[in-house]
């Protein structure tokens, strides 16, 4: 592995390697993007989470969902940052705060996709999700990464899963978390927010012509992994 990492860093040269990762949620995109990165030695950037952090400032400063305007200035004025800890965990901190486990909240899950619909929003954070993937290697996921945010990226990947799955997933992550949520509710919830990303009008949840689509229902984790790793070295090849 180390060989075919300089062997990716000298045909590349100075320019930076992108990796996008798309799909809705609960599709395992997080998760999966994670271990590519470590896998790789590059940088973890979960867009999700970013939109999160503006929601989760929202919320706290009595900021309507509703309001574009006042969104789209938290959102320029925001600033964003993944930091790896010693140990190896990836935190999200946010004007300096540790947000990482604050915007996992369900009640963040049931505004950030009214808060990410805003153009205004998307605008700046796009916009910041470029400049990271300018200083470093990285593994992108959302929702637009490979159609917007990286159109150039050098591997797409879009992952799905069936809605039940996905459901499955989330309810099986909130538990762990200590936050009890109903199955249907938190199925209704996802069914919803679907329906949001891929009916906004900017930067909508769609697949890149040119990524790899991989449903994930019924097959491990490691081995949806393996896969993409194998999409990636015949890319990069």
């Amino acid at each position: 592995m180390v060989k075919y990492l300089c062997l990716c860093f000298s045909l590349k040269g100075l320019s930076r390697i992108q990796i996008a990762v798309d799909g809705p949620a609960g599709a395992g995109k997080s998760t999966i993007a994670k271990i590519l990165a470590e896998k790789l030695g590059f940088l973890y950037i979960d867009s999700g989470a970013m939109y999160r952090a503006i929601t989760y400032l929202a919320l706290e400063n009595g900021v309507s969902c509703e309001d574009e305007e006042a969104l789209s200035k938290i959102a320029l004025e925001t600033e964003i940052d993944f930091v790896i800890t010693k140990t190896g965990e990836q935190l999200v901190i946010c004007n300096g705060q540790d947000v990482t486990a604050l915007i996992r909240d369900p009640q963040i899950n049931e505004k950030v996709s009214l808060v990410s619909q805003h153009p205004g929003v998307r605008q700046a954070l796009v916009k910041k999700q470029q400049a990271l993937a300018k200083r470093r290697d990285v593994v992108m996921d959302g929702r637009d990464i490979g159609t917007v945010v990286l159109p150039k990226a050098d591997c797409k990947i879009f992952l799905t899963a069936s809605l039940a799955e996905r459901a499955r997933r989330r309810h099986l992550e909130l538990r762990e978390k200590g936050y009890l949520q109903e199955y249907d509710t938190i199925k209704t919830e996802l069914e919803r927010r679907d329906k949001l990303d891929e009916g906004r009008e900017v930067g909508p949840l769609s697949i890149a012509s040119d990524a790899v689509v991989i449903d994930t229902t019924g097959i491990s984790l490691g081995d949806v992994v393996l896969t993409i790793m194998r999409i990636y070295e015949q890319k990069m090849g």
